[in-house]
């Protein structure tokens, strides 16, 4: 997402030629552009993305299941 947010910053800096910008060449930002692409197509074709979904859900289960637990005084589970 980083990699997206300086793309646009770039590809805007360049378009309305602001400062040094404007003398850069089209290839810096469409090479970040590129580079984001390149990174979106390896993180879902290895699973990263997913990978790091499902640890996230499983966190906030945890979380909800020691929250419970505590309601009920008994002592939660210490996170991995």
């Amino acid at each position: 997402m980083y990699l997206l947010g300086l793309s646009l910053i770039l590809l805007a800096l360049k378009y309305f030629e602001i400062g040094p910008f404007a003398t850069m060449s089209w290839w810096w930002p469409l090479g970040c552009l590129a580079a984001t692409t390149l990174w979106w197509a390896w993180a879902d074709s290895f699973g990263y993305t997913k990978r790091k979904e499902m640890e996230k859900m499983e966190q906030r289960k945890q979380d909800r299941i020691n929250k419970h637990k505590e309601a009920l005084g008994i002592r939660p589970r210490k996170p991995r």
